[in-house]
């Protein structure tokens, strides 16, 4: 055990450490906590104001103006002690109309020489009443990752952003389609960019052009107050188009635009994500040349890709023009060598093989089942895979894995599919659901029974 003497002597060393060095043992906690050694002592009074990073929620303070006069208080002592912030992490809740705009001017105090890392993020804010966005932001030389949440971004005047290589724009409004692209396209170093639209944003076609860009995933939501018919309505005639060479991973996410156009050919793509790639919400049962055209001509743009996710609804888009002899919208994807794709049961019967024969030479299969209930769906004792056995099935596939598995007559003929006609087959892996383990030992039972082409393949439980 130590004696008090001890611990206070341990404790009088600590203080004597440097300024510079406490802020930056200090910069590891939490902001909160960092506030929180000011009571230490006499000597720590002061330290956390200079530390150069700053993690805040204005729901951490009594109400919102207790949260702007300590940020107002903050940014005035750091101006007068020459402390320059690398990273600030704002959150930000209004309660009404009334409460005062503030991150324009507290932007413009700490878009220094120093600033790396900026994240702003308000929530349940009206967009009537949006924060603006200074232009001192976007000629911060030193910025290299940035997130705008929910805010206003006006008429860009110019754009240096070096050093900037991750950037995420979320349910924010722009001034227009050319703001938006010249944000995108003037930071020379820029690898990861997420936009996650809303209704209105004032964008039209969003457009991405970048020769440096390597990851993109664009997403099209609801935010806080927006309402859904509105958002249908608007989305109509958006787009998206694509000029990044480097690109190597996309991801379109419950994505409402209408079109979606890589121009490049010299795309070197290597994962890619189709989830609703046309809009969830479409309605299918309408024939749309259009949109055909731009499934077909999207799906072309990435047939060089290598690893692919395909959403449920983009497969029933598939399977309501599969019985068109002049529509074929899938063409070889000779790389994939990895698939993971989800469907409705009502798709499942003739798109699984038809889906397979456009992956020849597949090696890793993850199949999930949307929306299926065997203690509801009486059709599902109907569902017969058809018996059209894909190349890939006899000379790459290795691993299969079927997700939310259970022993419903759907899944089992999913997996007798797979188990009678793969020659290679390696694993079977079934990621089961069941209530009591007496279901599991029967579903374990009814697997082993069904017969196997390939002497190697086991069956997993997990």
């Amino acid at each position: 055990m130590y004696d008090e003497s001890y611990i206070r002597a341990k404790e009088d060393m600590i203080s004597k450490l440097p300024d510079s060095l406490l802020c930056q043992i200090l910069s590891y906690l939490p902001t909160k906590d960092t506030v929180g050694t000011s009571v230490l002592s006499h000597r720590w009074k002061s330290v956390w104001l200079l530390v150069p990073n700053l993690d805040l929620s204005s729901s951490e303070f009594p109400d919102y103006n207790a949260f702007v006069s300590f940020m107002d208080r903050l940014l005035a002592f750091s101006r007068e002690e020459n402390s320059l912030l690398y990273k600030l992490k704002l959150s930000i809740q209004k309660e009404d109309e009334k409460d005062q705009s503030c991150v324009t001017r507290w932007i413009d105090s700490v878009a220094n020489p120093k600033l790396k890392h900026l994240d702003i993020e308000c929530t349940l804010a009206n967009r009537k009443f949006l924060e603006v966005i200074p232009q001192s932001l976007y000629v911060c030389d030193t910025l290299v990752s940035l997130r705008l949440h929910r805010v206003s971004l006006g008429e860009l005047e110019s754009v240096s952003l070096p050093c900037l290589k991750t950037m995420r724009l979320e349910h924010n409004v722009y001034a227009s389609d050319a703001s938006l692209e010249l944000l995108i396209s003037s930071p020379p170093a820029l690898e990861d960019l997420s936009v996650v639209r809303m209704v209105p944003d004032n964008v039209k076609v969003l457009r991405v052009r970048s020769q440096s860009l390597t990851s993109f995933h664009v997403d099209y939501l609801l935010g806080e107050g927006d309402d859904y018919v509105d958002a249908l309505v608007r989305g109509k005639g958006s787009g998206v188009l694509i000029d990044a060479p480097r690109l190597k991973y996309l991801k379109f996410d419950d994505d409402l635009s209408d079109s979606k156009i890589i121009t490049t050919n010299k795309v070197s793509l290597e994962k890619v994500n189709v989830a609703f790639v046309f809009g969830e919400h479409d309605f299918i049962d309408v024939v749309d040349l259009p949109k055909r055209n731009m499934v077909r001509g999207f799906f072309n743009s990435i047939s060089g890709v290598k690893e692919m996710k395909i959403s449920s609804h983009t497969m029933e888009f598939l399977d309501y023009n599969r019985e068109d002899e002049l529509y074929d919208p899938l063409p070889q994807f000779c790389n994939v060598s990895t698939l993971k794709v989800a469907f409705y049961v009502s798709n499942l019967d003739m798109m699984l093989p038809t889906l397979l024969e456009s992956f020849p030479n597949l090696k890793s299969l993850v199949v999930k089942l949307d929306d299926y209930d065997p203690s509801r769906d009486e059709e599902a004792d109907d569902v017969r895979l058809s018996s059209v056995v894909p190349q890939c099935l006899m000379s790459s596939l290795e691993s299969v894995k079927i997700k939310r598995f259970n022993r419903g007559p759907v899944n089992m003929e999913v997996a007798r599919y797979f188990l009678e006609n793969s020659l290679v087959l390696k694993k079977l892996v079934l990621d089961f659901r069941c209530s009591v383990v007496e279901e599991g030992f029967y579903m374990l039972r009814d697997l082993l029974a069904l017969p196997r082409r390939s002497s190697s393949c086991q069956v997993l439980l997990c």
